[in-house]
């Protein structure tokens, strides 16, 4: 028999890792599976999982709110000079401030977590939130420094956005990758009920503030206190986080990355933590996360962030009742995302992000007619109507888009898409819609943007996979009983014997 080579016949421990190698490579590529391949989830486990990073997402979204409603407050506070137009568009302009450098977080913080694990990425990014939201509620205001008041407004808007960048991507990674496969959209669905709580305990606290103390109070000190919130917030979220471990998926990809090396003589076989192979090799996923992104946050923003702004501007509506009708509308959808994450595990992500989409389409203008009717019944059915569709994305789309990209570029690739399309599309719309009223003179401008949005969305999801049930690219399967698992083993045709 011939020597294949001196260095292997001489060193047995070179052929060991010859064989662990090529080991490995076999797993990659032969598509059966063992028992030991399967991940069996733990309850327990996933349910810390999404009670932390759903209460990074509702804190993610209160801070995001908290400007939102209070954004003619913080136009009289930081920009006073001008008329109120001018002072709303300062306000807003400073709230896609924070959306043109999220980005820039997704790529740092999204390889990040590819390279070094989910898990301390996402306490980095709470710290950070946290710091830039407190921070904003002790600002002196302009007439107490003048030029310098907007100046760090900006700079902890800019914190605000950057560790932002790294949230979205890194919380529904992490809760993809704990959830049994047939149950993702439900798992999933929590994090954007963190989203509308979030909302919701933003919109609750300043009209109960603005109730309480006041338009002058709340010019005068109340608007702080709601940044002032996100101190102890930011606290519990970080320590929620840091007691979860690493994602099952991330694990078993260290494990397989750990041996590929060591058999490779310390080559590295893994792209993990590589920002120019995402935009080299994962270039189609990306476009696709990017429409369905900017598609679902246009209408995201529209309705849960610029709705109150709209009712009190447009249509003189008292700013605190405006609050109540949408906070009303916010619980509603609180009561039934659930259901609709259970309905994308049975049915699909395609049917309901598509209903979603389709029904943005077609009820945006009637919605808005109803809206601008302006009494509570027509207001509450024209609002009830976009949550309806935006309900469909909201608990659905926590679970599609992580499954775009494989697992050892999961992380970097979502942070990236989604805050690409977040700052182009997302953090703008209030601004581009206060723009169009005031360009155009028509205030159904909101409504024809929608529109346009949800037709870019539609075509989206027409040319995107289904992968309701089944496992996240790059992961192997994920059960939720040994039972399952071994059924699944047993299920597979006998292997060819030669």
């Amino acid at each position: 028999m011939a020597d294949t080579g001196h260095e292997t016949a001489a060193d047995p421990e070179a052929v060991k890792r010859h064989r662990e190698l090529f080991r490995v490579i076999d797993r990659r590529k032969n598509p059966r599976l063992r028992r030991t391949d399967i991940t069996v989830t733990d309850e327990a486990a996933i349910k810390r999982a999404v009670k932390a990073a759903s209460l990074g997402n509702a804190m993610e979204w209160f801070d995001f709110g908290i400007y939102s409603y209070l954004a003619a407050t913080i136009g009289h506070v930081f920009f006073p000079g001008g008329s109120g137009t001018v002072q709303l568009l300062s306000s807003f302009a400073t709230f896609a401030v924070a959306f043109l450098i999220r980005p820039v977080g997704g790529m740092v913080f999204g390889p990040m977590g590819d390279k070094i694990g989910r898990k301390k990425v996402l306490a980095m990014t709470m710290i950070m939130m946290s710091i830039g939201t407190f921070a904003i509620g002790i600002l002196p205001s302009y007439a107490a420094i003048g030029f310098w008041s907007p100046v760090l407004l900006i700079f902890f808007r800019l914190v605000q956005g950057f560790s932002t960048g790294g949230e979205y991507g890194g919380a529904s990674t992490f809760i993809a990758e704990y959830a049994p496969d047939k149950r993702r959209g439900y798992f999933g669905s929590f994090l954007e009920f963190g989203t509308l709580a979030g909302y919701v305990g933003a919109a609750g606290l300043v009209t109960i503030m603005t109730t309480f103390v006041g338009s002058d109070g709340m010019d005068s000190w109340g608007w702080r206190v709601p940044f002032l919130v996100a101190g102890p917030l930011g606290l519990v979220g970080l320590y929620l986080r840091l007691r979860l471990d690493e994602t099952p998926a991330f694990q078993r990809l260290e494990g397989e990355s750990v041996h590929a090396v060591d058999a490779a003589d310390g080559v590295e076989t893994s792209a993990k933590g590589d920002l120019g192979k995402i935009f080299r090799d994962y270039w189609p996923s990306l476009i696709l996360c990017i429409a369905l992104v900017g598609a679902y946050n246009v209408t995201d923003y529209m309705l849960l962030s610029y709705m109150p702004t709209y009712l009190s501007d447009e249509l003189h509506y008292s700013e605190t009742h405006g609050l109540v009708i949408l906070l009303g509308v916010m619980v509603f959808l609180m009561l039934i995302i659930n259901q609709v994450g259970k309905l994308s595990d049975h049915f699909g992500r395609k049917p309901l992000l598509m209903t979603g989409m389709l029904g943005f389409f077609f009820l945006s203008l009637p919605s808005f007619l109803l809206v601008r009717q302006g009494s509570i019944p027509a207001i509450t059915a024209g609002l009830l109507l976009m949550g309806l569709a935006l309900v469909c994305l909201l608990g659905t789309m926590s679970a599609a888009l992580p499954a775009l990209f494989p697992t050892q570029v999961r992380y970097g690739s979502l942070s990236v898409g989604y805050n690409l399309s977040a700052s182009l599309f997302g953090g703008t719309t209030p601004l581009v819609i206060t723009a169009l009223i005031s360009l155009t003179g028509s205030n159904l401008m909101p409504a024809y943007y929608a529109m346009a949005a949800s037709l870019v969305g539609v075509i989206a999801v027409a040319c995107m996979k289904e992968t309701a049930q089944k496992p996240l690219d790059g992961s192997p399967p994920s059960v939720e009983t040994k039972e399952e698992a071994a059924e699944m083993v047993e299920s597979q045709a006998p292997e060819p014997r030669f």
